[in-house]
């Protein structure tokens, strides 16, 4: 096994900016690659699939020297971000996402937030932080990791969110005050008690918890059979992504979003996308609230009319990583404070009709040669 487990990017630099996707994941490689192109992406650190493979084999436990690995990544993201992880009063907050060499279903869902804890609720409204914003945070991370790391069903969180807003008369969990919020928080902390799975108030356990879940999810049971569907080997494994947080749920100044760089249904040559006001990553998907097509109806609707600055420089980043990668890219995006940050860039999943003419219009706008237009579709 390489000596080296883990990798950073940030600031312009990426340990693993020509490592393979084999090693950092698909997410991780493209985070790599996009800090090395210069596109804004917040900085972290990437525990690579070699380790998921050590995982496996021994039990759930990990290799040597991996705790003062990631520690000292930890350390390099803090003084990156100006803030400590675990810190009372002005905690640093991460995202922690699974990344396969290859897309399948079954890997971990993603868990935004984490470092939060009750101390660091209370230290970031004393600094100044909205109430409403800070709760919504730590309601969130309470339901996606008691979801995903601590096992307790989303329909019983996804239950009291709903019992909130119909008390309070909201639409939507955006509508939801700082008040509604402590009872929702007050329930999902009840209801991982009363499983007998309180949950950790300790941002290191959070954080390790998280970890082993995604090297956990390897191995369940739609992922194994995705692999056997598929001819994918059972060796891969999958990598570990810990990013700095950006803020889609701030206010009505942020926003998060996915888009692909062309149509993936027709393969028209328009960049194609949803996006939601005032949210968090998977809001988008949730189905609770309707995202905006990022295209609008016309000239000065959609993104363009909401943030003008981060939809020219998301059409920009698109069109750099299109024609960095020769393919049609796959994007998530968050603006905080209008400004953009760039989380995913992979290549995008198309109808058979999109293929033939992505890879024709390529062909045509010499990024790719025939060739390699012709392997690019599948038979």
């Amino acid at each position: 096994m390489a000596a080296k487990h883990v990798y950073s990017f940030g600031d312009g630099a990426a340990d693993g900016a020509n490592a393979d996707k084999l090693l950092l994941g698909g997410k991780g490689a493209g985070l790599a690659e996009m800090i090395r192109l210069g596109v804004p992406v917040p900085p972290g650190f990437t525990i690579t699939t070699e380790v998921c493979t050590w995982f496996q084999a021994h039990a759930g436990n990990y290799p040597e020297g991996l705790g003062g690995e990631v520690e000292e990544h930890l350390a390099l993201l803090e003084r990156r971000m100006g803030r400590r992880f675990g810190d009372a009063a002005d905690p640093l907050l991460v995202s922690v996402r699974s990344g396969a060499a290859i897309s399948m279903p079954g890997m971990m869902d993603t868990i935004l937030n984490l470092g939060l804890n009750r101390d660091g609720v209370r230290g970031m409204e004393a600094r100044g932080g909205d109430p409403r914003w800070v709760r919504d945070c730590y309601r969130r991370l309470l339901q996606m990791y008691g979801d995903v790391v601590l096992e307790v069903e989303k329909q019983r969180f996804e239950a009291h969110l709903t019992a909130a807003r119909e008390k309070q008369g909201a639409k939507t969990d955006a509508e939801l005050t700082a008040a509604s919020l402590d009872g929702v928080i007050a329930a999902y902390e009840a209801l991982l008690e009363s499983e007998g799975k309180p949950f950790p108030q300790d941002a290191r356990e959070q954080l390790w918890g998280a970890i082993g879940a995604v090297f956990g999810s390897w191995n369940n049971r739609r992922a194994r059979e995705y692999r056997k569907l598929h001819g994918i080997s059972e060796k891969l494994g999958t990598a570990v992504n810990v990013q700095a947080m950006v803020f889609g749920n701030r206010g009505d100044d942020c926003a998060t979003g996915v888009g692909f760089t062309r149509n993936p249904a027709t393969g028209e040559s328009r960049f194609f996308g949803e996006y939601l006001v005032n949210a968090q990553g998977e809001d988008v998907v949730a189905g609770i609230r309707t995202p905006q097509p990022i295209e609008g109806s016309g000239p000065g609707t959609g993104l363009a009319r909401d943030f003008p600055q981060a939809y020219g420089q998301l059409h920009d980043v698109a069109g750099r990583l299109e024609g960095h990668f020769r393919d049609m890219q796959d994007l998530e995006f968050t603006i905080e404070a209008g400004k953009l940050y760039m989380l995913q860039t992979r290549g995008g999943k198309r109808t058979g009709p999109a293929a033939v003419r992505i890879a024709v219009e390529m062909v045509d706008a010499g990024l790719l040669t025939p060739d390699e237009a012709v392997q690019r579709v599948e038979p």
